[in-house]
This record gives C-alpha cells, sequence and structure tokens, in this order.
C-alpha cells in the first residue's frame, strides 16, 4: 500500500513527469501511460535510499520513455500524410513567471521542434529533452541513462546540431501570434484572399495532420498562392455549428474550432518579423480526443 505522503510526492511531480515524457513522444496518451507506469513503479518501490524523489522519478520516466519510443520504431508504424504532435495543452504564461524560462519551455514544446525531435534517436532524444528543455547537468543525465558523461555530452552536441540545422526560426511573442491569429481567421471566414495573402510570408508552409481520417492536404503546402486559396476554399465549404475558441497549445497560442461541442481541428501559427510563416493544422481525430474538456 501506498501513503499519502507517497502519493503526495509523485503527484508534485507528476506535471514535470508528463512534461518529459511528452517530449520524448510527442503523444498524450503516451506520456500519460507512461508515467501512470512510473506511479507502479513508484509505488512498489524501495524507497528507503531514495535520497532525490525528482531525480528518481524523472530517471524511470525518461527509460520508460525510451522503451516505448524504441517499441513505436521498431514497429515501423506508417502515417498517412504529414505527422504533427498530438496537442499539448500548457499554461506557462500564468505557471512560469520567469519570461527567459517560459520561452526555453515553450520552444522545447513547440510544434515545429517537436516534428524535428522525431528524426533523433531514442537516446539523443532524451539527452536533448533533459538538457535543453529542463536544464540538467550532464553528469545527472549520464546517471539517469547509465552512460558515461564524456558519452552523454557527445549525444548533446549531436542532438542540438540536427536541431538547430532544422529548426524554424519563429518570434515567440504571444501577443503578436494572437493578433495574427485573430486576423488570419477574420481573413478567412470573410473569404478574404487579399488580406489573408497580407498576412502570409511568401515562403509559408501550411502542414494538414489528418492521419486519413479527415480532410486535410497529404502534402506539405508551400507558398502564400497556394496557402491562401486553400484557407479560402477550406472556409467556404465551412463546419456544422462552427464555433473556436484560443488555447495555449504547445506553448503558444492556438485556436481550437469546434462543430457544435467536438472538436474538429486545431490551427497554430508560426510567426516570424510580423508575417505567418507556417501554419498547422491538426485535424486526425485520435489526437483532438483530450481537448474535448479542454
Amino acid at each position: 500500500m501506498t501513503t499519502d505522503t507517497e502519493t503526495d510526492v509523485f503527484e508534485e511531480h507528476r506535471p514535470v513527469l508528463l512534461g518529459v515524457a511528452y517530449r520524448m513522444l510527442g503523444r498524450v496518451a503516451d506520456a500519460e501511460d507512461v508515467v501512470q507506469e512510473a506511479w507502479l513503479r513508484w509505488s512498489g518501490a524501495d524507497r528507503s535510499e531514495v535520497r532525490e524523489p525528482r531525480g528518481y522519478l524523472v530517471r524511470m520516466t525518461t527509460r520508460l520513455a525510451i522503451d516505448r519510443l524504441r517499441q513505436v520504431k521498431a514497429r515501423g508504424e506508417t502515417y498517412v500524410g504529414p505527422w504533427l504532435p498530438e496537442p499539448y495543452v500548457t499554461d506557462f504564461g500564468q505557471t512560469v513567471p520567469d519570461s527567459a524560462e517560459r520561452a526555453v519551455l515553450a520552444d522545447s514544446v513547440s510544434l515545429a521542434v517537436l516534428v524535428v525531435l522525431e528524426s533523433l534517436s531514442p537516446l539523443e532524444r532524451a539527452v536533448f529533452v533533459l538538457r535543453e528543455a529542463f536544464g540538467y547537468p550532464y553528469a545527472e543525465i549520464a546517471a539517469m541513462l547509465d552512460r558515461g558523461e564524456a558519452a552523454v555530452r557527445q549525444l548533446a552536441g549531436r542532438a542540438r546540431k540536427h536541431v538547430d540545422e532544422r529548426r524554424p526560426r519563429y518570434d515567440v511573442d504571444p501577443t503578436q501570434r494572437r493578433d495574427l491569429t485573430e486576423r488570419f481567421l477574420a481573413a478567412a471566414a470573410g473569404g478574404d484572399l487579399e488580406g489573408l495573402m497580407s498576412l502570409l510570408a511568401p515562403e509559408v508552409r501550411l502542414v494538414g495532420d489528418s492521419g486519413g481520417k479527415a480532410k486535410a492536404p497529404l502534402r506539405v503546402l508551400e507558398t502564400a498562392d497556394k496557402v491562401g486559396r486553400f484557407i479560402v476554399g477550406a472556409a467556404r465549404k465551412g463546419v456544422a455549428e462552427l464555433s473556436w475558441r484560443f488555447l495555449e497549445i504547445n506553448g503558444g497560442p492556438a485556436v481550437l474550432a469546434l462543430s457544435g461541442d467536438k472538436p474538429d481541428s486545431v490551427f497554430q501559427l508560426d510567426v516570424v518579423d510580423g508575417r505567418i510563416q507556417a501554419v498547422y493544422i491538426i485535424r486526425n481525430p485520435d489526437k483532438l480526443t483530450a481537448l474535448a474538456t479542454a
């Protein structure tokens, strides 16, 4: 049996554990499964020699996430169309007062970065997440992963170089992103192609994730003309009983579109120098289930 104290300790660290697992897996359900497995192991473990519960729990969660990620890669799962992470509701603006720390956390969980992390090996991804998002020293990461510190530094350097080469640049100012998102929605809803085009960067990209289970482009759309015309055309077709609300998703403002009371899609924009550089649309219903009560 577990005591209230043991439960309280785990619950105190649950947000961090979920944050690690989600960044490792890009899937909310898988992250929650990993954290639940960590809880089961914690509740049955001999904790008499555990001096630092947070480090112990992060190590356990990281190892479980690595195992889960290896299983997914081993299955060689195929995905219909572009893949985006499952939307993850964050609230850094309310829970992280330090703006610099908030920016780091938001970047580490952004859709753009998580897409890049998919191309890392499980160990590279673990080292990158623990170092870049949570600031763990190399020595602690080495202990968590049963690797030498020199090897961990090599993994970190390789992962950081890979991410830096592929990570799109974007502005993290939430006020500006919110303003552009509102103008984007107004232009799309009004069928204002010219107004929409004025918001889009010339080489804007639209990435639609449907998993083959909803209507969305099966390839990434590029250029303002193609993206603008697609958005206006999709808006004209409409969604039954459409409503929307703003949420903080993956560290930035996003729009949850609903059909009646059922989640239909999530929209999020990446912005650079006041222009929209990327439009992300997640319509795979399997990835929207958790947002029904968001």
